[in-house]
């Protein structure tokens, strides 16, 4: 039985996959750059950290990663304080988990300043127990770092604990945590591999909410 819900953020709560996207334009022009590739974009969708310094590197090999980062966070901040628009069911599911007394926790990639602006943009703080990010601990997604963490903060264990995610990285990295994972797909389709990992597969929050109340998860 689930104990706990876990959230990814980006593209799972909120549409902003296809903002932080359209940042790097901004970004890489402000470097001197080449506009990113698409294989850029979707590959590093989902990840922090050092892994996401080595993509970085691999696409641009003579800029400093970090810099680049520190850009893109600038630009962060001021888009996503005009806030961005809420995934379709999220406030439904949260309401349900709330009424059903189930903790819930963000774990996103995402830098902690700008997890907190997107829940209070949204009014979502409140359903809140917690939030960790992906800076906050030593292996980004798909390493399960970053839920174990969020499972260690709500008191749970692993086995008892929901992630839903909607990138890759996210759903290997819920299933090497031992969680029951749930890919809710955004810009990234669900693959043959991702089928042999997740759970279930859900066309949008308020589905994950539907299969919850009927004892599915």
């Amino acid at each position: 039985m689930i104990r706990g819900v876990i959230f990814d953020m980006d593209g799972l709560m909120f549409d902003s996959e296809r903002v932080w996207d359209r940042l790097w334009v901004p970004c890489c022009e402000q470097m001197g750059l080449p506009a990113p590739t698409e294989e850029f974009l979707s590959a590093g969708r989902g990840t922090t950290g050092d892994r996401l310094k080595r993509h970085i590197h691999e696409f641009y090999p003579t800029v400093d990663p970090q810099k680049m980062l520190e850009t893109m966070w600038k630009l962060g901040d001021v888009e996503f304080a005009k806030g961005v628009p809420v995934k379709p069911g999220l406030y439904e599911l949260l309401d349900y988990l709330e009424e059903q007394g189930i903790p819930r926790i963000v774990a996103s990639s995402s830098p902690k300043n700008m997890i907190l602006c997107n829940l209070q943009t949204s009014n979502t703080m409140r359903y809140f127990h917690e939030v960790v990010s992906g800076l906050e601990v030593a292996r980004s997604k798909p390493a399960p770092d970053i839920f174990l963490e969020a499972a260690r903060r709500l008191g749970i264990e692993p086995a008892r604990c929901l992630v839903l995610e909607d990138s890759y990285n996210g759903v290997r990295a819920g299933v090497a945590a031992g969680m029951t994972t749930v890919m809710v797909p955004d810009m990234l389709p669900p693959t043959e591999e991702m089928a042999g990992l997740y759970t279930a597969c859900c066309k949008d929050l308020r589905e994950v909410r539907d299969l919850l109340a009927e004892g599915k998860l």
